[in-house]
C-alpha cells in the first residue's frame, strides 16, 4: 500500500513524496491519520535541523487518526478506535524509566525525529505508544494533546498548585496552553509578551513590572526572557527552562548568590511522559482546558510551506494538518 507523505531528507528543505507504508509488527498498529499538529519544533527541524532528529524522516509527533490494522499481539485496541499516539518509545529498564521519566529514556525514540511521523496518511506505532480519545472530543480537539502534555510535564517539575502565582513568557499555543492549565490547577498565571496582538488575547503585560512570582516558565526561545524570569522569582521561587535555546545563545548569566539567599530552584522541562498523554486528554475532554478556540488554521497536507511560513510569522495559533 502506497501513501503520500513529507519526507525531509535533508536540513533546509523537504518534498511531498509518495511512499510505502510500513505494516504493523506484532505489537504495534497502524492509524490513518486524521490530523496533525504544526508547531515551531517542526519550524526548527526542518530549516534548522535538531539534536534528536535522524534522517530521511517523516516529521510529525504530535498526530491523532484512526487504528486501520493491528498486530498479532495487539488486544487493547481495535480497528476503528481513534487514538492519540505519544511520540515516545522507551525502554522501561533504565533509571529514568523507572523512576515515571521515561521522556528521558536512555534508548528514546520520537516519533518524527527518530522515527517517522504524522506527516503522512499512515502512521505505525507500537501500540503501547497509542492513548484512546474519549468518546465526544474531536480528533482537532485531541491534536492538544502532545503539546498540553508537555505544558503539564514543565508545571509539575514546577510545582504549580493552588494559589501559586506563576509568570509565563510567551503567549503563542504553549503560552496560552500553559496559562490555561495552571487556571485549572488553581494557579494564577500572567503572561508576559512583546507581540500587542498575542498580549491582548491571553490579558497579559509587556512586562512584570517589577513583580516576583512562585513558579516562571520561559515559553519562547529567547535569552533575555531566560534573565527577566530569573529576576522575577520570589524566595524558593522556580525557573521552569521550557523552551530551548540555540547553541549559539544557550549560555545565560546566572546570580548563584541571588539562588543561594532566596533559595531559588531553576529545572529543566523536557517533553512528557506517557502519563502526561492520559492527564491532558482528560484535562481537555472535561472542558477544564478549552482548545477549539485555538485552532486558527486547517491546511491540506501539501500546504506545509505555507503552515511553516505562518509559524515563521507568529500568525495564528494552533495549524493542523490533514493528509
Amino acid at each position: 500500500m502506497r501513501m503520500n507523505c513529507i519526507n525531509v531528507r535533508e536540513i533546509g528543505s523537504f518534498a511531498m513524496e509518495t511512499g510505502s507504508v510500513v505494516p504493523p509488527g506484532p505489537e504495534e498498529i497502524l492509524v490513518k491519520v486524521e490530523w496533525t499538529g504544526l508547531c515551531r519544533t517542526d519550524l526548527k527541524l526542518i530549516r534548522e535541523g535538531h539534536r534528536d532528529l535522524t534522517l530521511p524522516r517523516i516529521p510529525g509527533e504530535e498526530a491523532v487518526g484512526i487504528i486501520c490494522e493491528t498486530g498479532m499481539a495487539v488486544h487493547d485496541y481495535h480497528i476503528g478506535d481513534r487514538v492519540y499516539l505519544y511520540p515516545g518509545i522507551w525502554c522501561g529498564e533504565c533509571p529514568a524509566c523507572r523512576t515515571g521519566a521515561e521522556n528521558l529514556c536512555r534508548k528514546m525514540q520520537i516519533m518524527g525525529f527518530h522515527r517517522d511521523g504524522g506527516f503522512a496518511e499512515y502512521v505505525t506505532s507500537p501500540a503501547k505508544s497509542a492513548i484512546r480519545v474519549p468518546e465526544g472530543l474531536s480528533a482537532e480537539e485531541a491534536v492538544f494533546t502532545e503539546p498540553l502534555s508537555c505544558c503539564l510535564n514543565a508545571l509539575e517539575l514546577g510545582g504549580a498548585g493552588q494559589g501559586k502565582r506563576i509568570a509565563i513568557w510567551g503567549a503563542g499555543p504553549a503560552g496560552i496552553l500553559l496559562n490555561r492549565l495552571a487556571r485549572a490547577m488553581g494557579a494564577e498565571p500572567l503572561n508576559i509578551e512583546p507581540d500587542e496582538r498575542r498580549r491582548e488575547r491571553i490579558g497579559g503585560r509587556l512586562a512584570t513590572g517589577g513583580e516576583l512570582f512562585d513558579i516562571c516558565v520561559v515559553a519562547v526561545g529567547s535569552k533575555d526572557a531566560y534573565g527577566e524570569a530569573l529576576k522575577s522569582l520570589s524566595p524558593r521561587g522556580r525557573l521552569v527552562v521550557f523552551s530551548g535555546l540555540r547553541p549559539t545563545e544557550a549560555s545565560v548569566a546566572v546570580d548563584f548568590n541571588n539562588l543561594h539567599y532566596r533559595e531559588g530552584c531553576i529545572v529543566g522541562a523536557y517533553g512528557c511522559c506517557y502519563r502526561h498523554g492520559v492527564d491532558a486528554l482528560n484535562y481537555i475532554s472535561a472542558g477544564k482546558v478549552p482548545v477549539a478556540d485555538l485552532i486558527s488554521h486547517r491546511l491540506p497536507l501539501e500546504a506545509l510551506e505555507q503552515g511553516l511560513a505562518l509559524v515563521e510569522r507568529r500568525e495564528g495559533i494552533k495549524i493542523l494538518l490533514k493528509p
